[in-house]
């Protein structure tokens, strides 16, 4: 006998069904766009969500639940634009490029004044959004796989798991972009028999540096595979290829420069996803630091910002991947007497905090944490006698979140701007601006 399921039994089939309702066309009427991207329309159950429409359109949809298929737009808003992209709308990596710029950049803006708001911040002033696309993203993560006995690359489709292969992206800098569209016959070297790999791709001034994970240990690869990489690598022009981040080929050091340093980051060190992003970021939080003799960088990476203030005060930058803070003090001892002095501490700022009492003989600080934010790091800086602070903040949530209490013991922000990095993405990030 066939065996059943508890959960079956105890729940027929007829009901399952019942709780998903069937879709059904519908025109709707788009009042908004959501935080994630998608637009939102009124629903007798609540919101509905709809990917690719914009405020002000009509549009005919396949409705499901609080989630809409668009099908047809009725009536475009004067705002919509043809997208840059042949793969838009499949592709999970781009949202809106069917928004014009300036509503678009609006938008941004309006998600920071939105999240301040809902903790009691509504009336703190936020600067207009800063485009800071420049040439393109320097920084891509892509996927390849097979697929029908070939080798596909891509991005991930849009709600979904499967691979969507890429024969141009707009999104990335051109030169980066010349050489993601040629990874194929890589690729092809460095995927195991099953499963897929993730080839993240830096464009550094000394050439395209590229991280493959879930390709294997390095150590077990045989002669003749080392040397098929390694003449890959060569017709790509790569500056170097490494695998789980031990290096199989450095043609050319990677090198990025950062204020009067060069640095040299790990295999796929985290840095800011485009150039003109990171000058951004680094002249607003010099402007909110300006004067400080003592700064403490936490959350430093490879020194975006430390390596900058390092210029005109004295630096401890903290940090919890090894790699990246080797990266930084030897950039930093490698500029002579460019720079005053930078100390370096090993330490994961989310488990443990640098303290108020370890920061006592700094009088201003740059904190840039993950998406998650960095809470409890900022109830310790709040009673620190830091007097002047800049909060990088890729998430206008979190960042509401912990200024509550910096805001509580005597900071005031004095300005608050947000810089658009990842373009056609509903992604923002901000620099918050604190005295005392």
């Amino acid at each position: 006998m066939k065996r059943m399921n508890r959960l079956s039994r105890s729940r027929p089939q007829q009901a399952r069904k019942a709780e998903i309702p069937a879709p059904e066309e519908r025109v709707l009427e788009i009042s908004a766009v959501g935080s994630r991207g998608d637009s939102t329309s009124e629903g007798e159950a609540g919101p509905i969500y709809t990917p690719y429409a914009l405020p002000g359109e009509q549009v005919r949809a396949r409705v499901a639940g609080g989630r809409a298929e668009l099908i047809e737009v009725l009536r475009p808003s004067p705002e919509r634009r043809a997208p840059a992209c042949r793969h838009f709308g499949r592709c999970g990596g781009c949202q809106l490029q069917h928004w014009a710029d300036e509503p678009y950049l609006a938008w941004k803006r309006e998600q920071v004044v939105e999240a301040l708001a809902k903790r009691g911040f509504g009336a703190i002033q936020v600067e207009p959004t800063v485009a800071a696309w420049g040439e393109g993203r320097r920084r891509a993560a892509v996927h390849a796989a097979r697929q029908n006995n070939q080798v596909r690359i891509g991005f991930i489709e849009r709600g979904g798991a499967r691979l969507t292969p890429i024969a141009q992206c707009p999104v990335l800098a051109p030169q980066l972009e010349a050489t993601v569209l040629k990874l194929g016959p890589l690729a092809e070297l460095a995927l195991p028999a099953r499963g897929e790999i993730t080839m993240q791709c830096l464009l550094t001034d000394s050439g395209v540096d590229i991280s493959i994970k879930g390709a294997g240990r390095v150590d077990l690869l045989n002669r003749a595979q080392l040397e098929k990489l390694i003449a890959e690598a060569n017709a790509l022009n790569l500056a170097r290829l490494s695998f789980d981040g031990d290096p199989i080929v450095e043609r050319a050091k990677p090198i990025l420069r950062m204020g009067k340093a060069l640095v040299s980051p790990p295999p796929g060190a985290f840095l800011q996803p485009t150039a003109q992003g990171e000058e951004t970021l680094a002249r607003l939080t010099l402007e909110a630091l300006h004067g400080a003799k003592r700064v403490v960088d936490l959350f430093s990476g490879i020194g975006t910002f430390a390596l900058r203030i390092a210029e005109h005060a004295e630096v401890l930058a903290a940090e919890g991947d090894t790699e990246m803070l080797t990266a930084l003090k030897k950039a930093a001892d490698g500029a002579g007497g460019a720079l005053k002095e930078v100390s370096i501490l090993r330490r994961d700022l989310l488990r443990t905090p640098l303290s108020t009492l370890e920061m006592k003989k700094f009088d201003a600080a740059v904190i840039d944490p993950p998406r998650s934010g960095a809470r409890q790091q900022a109830e310790q800086i709040a009673r620190a006698p830091i007097r002047k602070l800049a909060y990088v903040s890729c998430d206008p949530a979190s960042f509401a979140r912990d200024i509550k209490v910096l805001i509580e013991h005597g900071f005031t922000l004095t300005k608050l701007t947000p810089v658009d990095q990842f373009r056609w993405s509903p992604h923002i990030e901000l620099v918050g601006a604190f005295e005392r």
